[in-house]
This record gives C-alpha cells, sequence and structure tokens, in this order.
C-alpha cells in the first residue's frame, strides 16, 4: 500500500496563509540558505563525480584500460560484443515512447564500462571465503555475490547519469538504459577475458594469437547477451521505480533481486548444462555451450521481450484512448459551432 507524505502537525492544522518558514516548512530565501543549497549541489556531484573517478583508476589498475587499447584485443572484443549489441539494439529498437539521445546512450555504455570495475574488485576479495566449501560454495558465491554485485554495479552505471535525465521520460527507458549498461559491463568484462587469455598464451600478434584469441572471443560472445538481458530487467523496474516513488525502494529491489536470480541461476547451470548435453547428445563442448546459452538466453529473452511487448500495447491503447477522446470533443466543438 501507497505511503502518504508525511507533513508536520502544524503544516496540517495551519491555514495556508501563515508562513511556517523555518519552523514547519523550509525554502531557498536567505544567503546561508544558498549556501546550504550550492554546498548540497556540490556534494552530491562530487560523490558522483567522485565514484566515476574511483572506477576510472580501478580500470587502469587491473589492466582494462591497457587491454581495450590494445589493437588486437579491442578487436577481439569488438567481435565478442556483437550479439550482446545487437540485442541491445533490439531493446532499444523496441522503444515506443520517445528516441533516446545517442550521447545519453554512449554515456551509459562507458559507465558500464567503468562501474564494472567495483564488481571485479569485490568478487575478487569475497571468492576466497567461499571456495573451500567446494560445489556448494561456489553456487553460494554466485547466488550471494557475483550476482548481486554485478547487477548492482550495473544499475548504478545507469543511476549515476541516464536516471536523472530529463530523456529518461517512461518505464521503458529504464530497460533501454539498463541494456545499454550491460552490454558496456559485457565489453570490459570480455577485454579482461580475452587480454588474460592470450597472455598466458605468451604468443604475439600471429596467426597463433588470432587462433588462441578467436577461441576465447567466442567463448566470450556468448556470455555477453546475457548481461544485457539480466540488467535490462533491473532497468525495467528502475524506470517503474522512477514512476512510483512512493515505492521506489522496494521496486527497485524487486527488479535486482530478478536480475541476480537469473544471473546467478545462468552462472551455477551453465558447465553443467553443457557437459549433460556433451555426455548425453554427443555434442562438441563449444557447440554444447552454444546450444545450452542459446536455451537459457533465449528463455529469458522471451521474457523480457513479453513484459516490453505489454508495455508497448499499454501503450497504444492509452494514446487511442486519449486520441478517441480529443477526436470526441472535437466533434462536440463542431456540433456546437454548427
Amino acid at each position: 500500500m501507497a505511503k502518504k507524505e508525511r507533513t508536520d502537525p502544524i503544516e496540517e492544522a495551519a491555514d495556508s496563509s501563515v508562513d511556517l518558514y523555518d519552523v514547519a516548512t523550509w525554502e531557498e530565501r536567505t544567503s546561508l540558505d544558498g549556501l546550504a543549497v550550492a554546498v548540497y549541489r556540490i556534494l552530491s556531484g562530487s560523490a558522483r563525480w567522485g565514484t566515476i573517478l574511483v572506477a576510472a583508476l580501478l580500470l587502469i589498475g587491473i589492466g582494462g584500460f591497457s587491454a581495450v587499447t590494445n589493437p588486437a584485443i579491442g578487436a577481439l572484443t569488438l567481435l565478442s560484443a556483437i550479439p550482446a549489441l545487437a540485442l541491445a539494439a533490439y531493446v532499444y529498437s523496441s522503444d515506443v515512447t520517445t528516441n533516446e539521445p545517442l550521447g545519453l546512450l554512449v554515456a551509459t555504455f562507458l559507465l558500464g564500462v567503468l562501474t564494472a570495475n567495483f564488481a571485479a574488485i569485490l568478487n575478487s576479495v569475497a571468492q576466497p571465503y567461499f571456495r573451500p566449501i567446494g560445489f556448494i560454495g561456489t553456487v553460494l558465491f554466485f547466488f550471494l555475490i557475483v550476482g548481486p554485485v554485478e547487477e548492482t554495479v550495473k544499475l548504478l552505471a545507469v543511476r549515476l547519469y541516464a536516471y536523472g535525465h530529463d530523456s529518461f521520460d517512461s518505464v521503458l527507458d529504464g530497460a533501454v538504459y539498463g541494456a545499454m549498461a550491460g552490454l558496456g559491463f559485457a565489453f570490459i568484462e570480455n577485454a579482461l577475458y580475452i587480454s588474460r587469455g592470450i597472455e598466458q598464451t605468451g604468443l604475439d600478434l600471429g596467426l597463433g594469437l588470432i587462433g588462441i584469441g578467436g577461441g576465447i572471443t567466442f567463448t566470450r560472445a556468448l556470455a555477453g547477451p546475457g548481461h544485457v538481458i539480466y540488467s535490462a530487467f533491473a532497468g525495467y523496474y528502475l524506470g517503474l521505480a522512477k514512476f512510483n516513488p512512493e515505492n521506489r525502494g522496494p521496486i527497485v529491489v524487486k527488479g535486482l533481486i530478478i536480475a541476480a536470480l537469473i544471473h546467478a541461476t545462468y552462472n551455477s547451470t551453465v558447465g553443467i548444462g553443457s557437459a549433460a548435453l556433451n555426455a548425453f547428445v554427443g555434442l562438441p563442448s563449444l557447440a554444447s555451450s552454444f546450444v545450452y546459452i542459446a536455451l537459457f538466453d533465449g528463455v529469458f529473452a522471451l521474457i523480457l521481450l513479453r513484459k516490453i511487448n505489454r508495455y508497448r500495447t499499454a501503450y497504444a491503447d492509452a494514446h487511442e484512448a486519449e486520441d478517441a477522446g480529443e477526436e470526441a470533443q472535437r466533434s462536440e466543438l463542431t456540433e456546437f459551432d454548427a
């Protein structure tokens, strides 16, 4: 049940003509008030830019910047991101409201790249505590750490900038920007995996490197669309929260729970599912992985698209009713004029 915004008893009982400034109400009036507003804005902006700066430093520290600026690794990373990019583009094209500015989409993508580094650090710190428990520990790690942390940092990428922008003007925009944050996350994750995989081979640029890198690239290309799907779910609920402020917190948490559960379930089952296909169907390892991931992502992509289509249908119905009402009003005016 929605909570009403609370007011002080004096404000509730007083006549609207009574000035209650600095007694039970507040607004910017004095120079000190102006200073307080300015300091608050500086602190708010500093928190945002401080978060971005720390994320950028982490990107450099863990080798992400050098990975994406290496021509060979950069090219392989771009190839690995194509499936995720295609899915993000489809989510973008499904937006029936207004077209989102390219600059805002790019900014969200870049913030997804940056905030991913928080997840990389937190995952690395937490993993040793779960490793001694074996398989159960791995599953717990996915459900308690990886899923919640990675989906939270992707949602942070949307919250840092796009969320407060005027162009974020519908619930569905949350899914669009969530998908872009997921694309950014997948991009830098793929770059790091490809970079470390190539470093382990010790090969220089050449056919050998292309062969090794190509195999890693194919594997990472399979993982990318999942990040877009998970964060599009979380982003949709962030959009829903923006336009239902009285229940904002629970709505955001619901979206994160959904995204984290899907994410952790994928991480926990992809190895077992692929191995089962390999053992019982006789598919090669890469083919088994491809089939399992395609089936898993396909199911949740369909659920996501169904949710998007429900919004699209409701949007069309609402505007059809609005247009019908305006047409009826015009007809009445015409009859009156006659």
